[in-house]
Parts: C-alpha cells; sequence; structure tokens
C-alpha cells in the first residue's frame, strides 16, 4: 500500500495533507525518513507482525480496525457533538476521530467506567443490537440503604414508566448498606436508573464494571485509554 493511503487509512487527514506530513520528512519508517509518498509497503509482515511507523516523531502501528477500552470518567458525554460537558472523544488522539471511532453503546455524562470503542462498524451494530443481550455489570451507590425487598423487587422484575412489560436484574447482590452490584442485558434509556427509582430508591453513583466477559482492566486510570490486545478483541468478537 502507497505511504499515503497509510497514513490517510489511520486517520492522520486527506490524502493531501498525508502527502505534506510524508513530503515534509515527518514521516519515519524502520527509523528512516521516507520523503516518498507512492513509496509501497506491506501492512502486514510475513511474521503477522503490523507496519510500524512514526508521524512526528510517535510511533505508531498500523491497524486495519481499532478496538479500545476508556475508562470514562464523570462529566464526559459520549457524543461527538456534547451539548453540556465536554466529549469522551477529547481524550482520545485526534487520529481516531478522523477515523470514525465510535462508543459501543453509551454512558451518561454522571456514569463512570467501561466504554469500548471502534471503527468497525459490522462490530459496533451486532454488539449493540437490542437482540443480542450482551450482558452489563454496574456497581450502584444509592442515596438511601437498601432494603432486602428492593433486592427481591429487581430480580423479580419491575415496570418502568413508557416501557411495554417488566425489567429483572439478571443478577443483583449487596454490597454494603448503601452499595449493590446489579446485571442488566438490555440498554434502554436510563436503565438502572429508572429500575432503582422503581423500586423507591436512588442512584448516587452508577460505575460499569464489566460489558459480557470482558472486564474493565484493574489498572487503567480514570480517563485513560488501551488498545485491546488480540485476545480481549476475540473475547470482544465473541459478544457480538
Amino acid at each position: 500500500m502507497h505511504l499515503e493511503k497509510i497514513l490517510q487509512s489511520q486517520g492522520f487527514g486527506s490524502r493531501k495533507q498525508c502527502r505534506q506530513l510524508i513530503e515534509d520528512g515527518k514521516v519515519t519508517i524502520n527509523g528512516e525518513v521516507c520523503r516518498n509518498p507512492k513509496a509501497s509497503f506491506e501492512t502486514q509482515h510475513s511474521d503477522e507482525q503490523p507496519l510500524e511507523f512514526a508521524v512526528a516523531g510517535k510511533s505508531w502501528q498500523y491497524r486495519e480496525k481499532v478496538y479500545l477500552a476508556l475508562n470514562k470518567p464523570q462529566g464526559y458525554e459520549c457524543s461527538h457533538q456534547p451539548q453540556h460537558h465536554p466529549s469522551v472523544f477529547s481524550l482520545l488522539p485526534a487520529q481516531f476521530i478522523e477515523r470514525g471511532v465510535q462508543c459501543v453503546g453509551r454512558l451518561d455524562q454522571d456514569t463512570t467506567g467501561l466504554l469500548i470503542l471502534t471503527d468497525d462498524g459490522a462490530f459496533l451494530q451486532a454488539l449493540t443490537h437490542p437482540k443480542k443481550h450482551v450482558a452489563k455489570r454496574y456497581l450502584v451507590t444509592t442515596n438511601r440503604p437498601i432494603a432486602d425487598e428492593q433486592i427481591e423487587q429487581l430480580k423479580q422484575g419491575v415496570a418502568l414508566r413508557n416501557e411495554q412489560g417488566v425489567y429483572a436484574a439478571d443478577d443483583c447482590l449487596q454490597l454494603a448498606e448503601n452499595q449493590l452490584v446489579l446485571t442488566i442485558h438490555q440498554g434502554l434509556y436510563h436503565q438502572v436508573k429508572r429500575m432503582i427509582a422503581a423500586v423507591g430508591n436512588h442512584v448516587d453513583a452508577l460505575h460499569r464494571e464489566q460489558i459480557g466477559q470482558f472486564k474493565l482492566p484493574d489498572d487503567l486510570a480514570e480517563g485513560e485509554w488501551i488498545y485491546l490486545n488480540d485476545e480481549q478483541v476475540t473475547l470482544a468478537r465473541q459478544l457480538a
């Protein structure tokens, strides 16, 4: 693949902008400056190692698609056009936004925790389809002490305003007087908050710990992101 096309596919701008980066000597391959936009390189080596390159001194690895995990802080909106708070996309390199990375499901601005992002449209659509019933696990802190009967109601199912049927927690475990772990597989608007309200309590803090079998890494700090490794991508694909 031509170098200018490689850079464009990785989110470094239009073909013209990528060509200019190369001609300005800002792109290196294997430690050597390449000024030829039409120079051809294999994006995947025979040993299955992806092409590595640097732009303006920062190293990158060619990725046909990107799969990311972000530990979302409070006060960020999962939107490219936020209304009242900063966008979670401001926490990512501009190259990801350029190549069309999207959130796999959203979290409210005041909800923290695991957020998966990708530019793989088919994967995103599969994982967010209502029929997939992917489990999502939340740590819930409530305003008032949690009663045993509230736990039982959540397990049995509660009615939500303007929704048909009842919505039950797949799992509900009390951890402390005002804290529980709640797992759901639907994705209704403000669902956890509405379920807690339906049993006569109120959510003070909400943190997503897990999607399917993929858990938020313990060492991933708030506001930080990582690429999913091959094993994690495989696990994420299984969710879809």
